[in-house]
């Protein structure tokens, strides 16, 4: 037997940029980033959600616009492709074969770039395009949701739908730049704008105490959607994403742990079981919601840390019950999750705000009772009439004696 290890490395840099007007004559991020590729000019496709179109009136017009004043750094090889946006994109191939025509009718070529003007779905469809056109096409995405500009339009991740799974199809594929103009969060209606802040939630609880902490004493501010506290939430939600990414040691998640994924579990299955009636953010404020109740009640999370927990979402505007968790089949939803990370189960848990751990067993009779408990909750929400407590699970006993409560403050 003759054995040759192979060993490399591969360095990847990316920049996230805040602007506003990007299209405006006068911006020059998106030339200056084009005259930074190495080439004298750049082929690109745009390829943007229908809807940010029609709800940005004169943006084609600004974006042919542009590449003529600043020509001939930038060439669109094409007027700019309009796509569905939502998970309708995801759910059906049309999107992706169709960019892959274009690159080839077009003669786009690895140098060539697409730019991806949308919301999360969007960003996803068009970054697996570009991912698997000549394995690999430069990527410019240009976020237009909360949820996007904070999460997960920074990352390396694409993917599509596939057999009834959200995100089946998909790589791992840092783009060539990430551009956030704040001027498309205009565009947004309520639910777009509240759906975001559940991942800047998310992030906060898992990494950063004191972001947590920043968010919930402006949670009156980012429950009016007020400019300044949502940008300033955008910005520090990218930047513990982007540091995750970058520090954690597993860009491209090779091992089984994925901590920016708490609450995710079931936020995913929760999309699919409403048909994507639920939005990404809103499945993922249940999420935290059940997961925090879950850590409480093994003994992890302290009772006034959970009680912040969920006032703070609350007081936000998410709901913390949708009907379709009473179809949830719990084990089979942990399954389905570990098998799309691979290796063992590794679910995170809270120990505390701003610290996790990972959890590779979960106990499915108590995860449902925590389900029971966010029901009840929800109906005392609606009937405060009623008078009746809010009831809550007692921490779990370790060899007789009581887990002792986590009071880390």
């Amino acid at each position: 037997m003759h054995t040759i290890q192979q060993t490399f490395k591969v360095s990847y840099s990316y920049p996230v940029i805040f602007t506003r007007g990007l299209f405006a004559h006068d911006n020059v991020v998106l030339a200056n980033l084009l005259r930074g590729s190495g080439r004298e000019s750049n082929r690109a496709l745009v390829v943007i959600d229908s809807e940010v179109a029609r709800l940005t009136p004169g943006l084609l017009e600004l974006i042919g616009n542009y590449a003529q004043i600043h020509s001939p750094v930038i060439e669109f090889v094409a007027p700019p492709f309009l796509v569905r946006g939502g998970e309708i994109c995801k759910h059906e191939p049309l999107e992706v074969d169709r960019i892959h025509y274009l690159v080839e009718r077009h003669r786009l070529c690895r140098h060539s770039f697409i730019i991806a003007i949308g919301g999360g779905a969007v960003l996803d469809a068009a970054g697996y395009a570009a991912a698997t056109a000549h394995r690999g096409i430069r990527l410019i995405r240009l976020p237009t949701t909360v949820l996007a500009q904070n999460d997960a339009g920074v990352g390396v991740k694409n993917g599509i739908n596939a057999f009834g799974r959200k995100n089946f199809l998909g790589t791992f594929a840092p783009p060539f730049a990430v551009i956030n103009d704040l001027d498309f969060l205009k565009t947004l209606d309520e639910r777009d704008l509240r759906s975001g802040i559940a991942e800047a939630v998310k992030v906060g609880l898992i990494r950063d105490r004191e972001f947590f902490d920043s968010l919930y004493a402006e949670r009156a501010e980012l429950a009016d959607f007020s400019p300044v506290a949502m940008e300033r939430m955008i910005v520090r939600c990218a930047e513990l994403h982007l540091e995750h990414i970058a520090g954690a040691g597993d860009p491209f998640e090779c091992g089984s742990s994925r901590p920016l994924d708490f609450g995710h579990w079931n936020a995913h299955k929760l999309e699919e079981l409403t048909g994507s009636e639920l939005r990404h953010g809103e499945a993922v404020a249940i999420g935290i919601a059940l997961d925090s109740l879950y850590s409480r009640n093994k003994g992890l999370l302290n009772e006034l840390d959970l009680h912040r927990i969920l006032t703070m979402l609350e007081d936000i505007g998410f709901a913390l019950y949708h009907p379709a968790l009473s179809w949830l089949d719990v084990g089979k939803a942990l399954q389905e999750f570990q098998e799309h990370l691979g290796g063992g189960l590794s679910i995170p848990l809270l120990k505390g705000i701003g610290t996790r751990i990972e959890a590779h067993e979960i106990d499915i009779q108590l995860m449902k009772r925590c389900i029971g408990i966010l029901a009840e909750r929800s109906a005392l929400k609606r009937a405060p009439s009623l008078g009746r407590k809010r009831p809550h699970l007692k921490p779990e006993k370790r060899n007789g004696a009581p887990i002792p409560k986590n009071d880390s403050k």
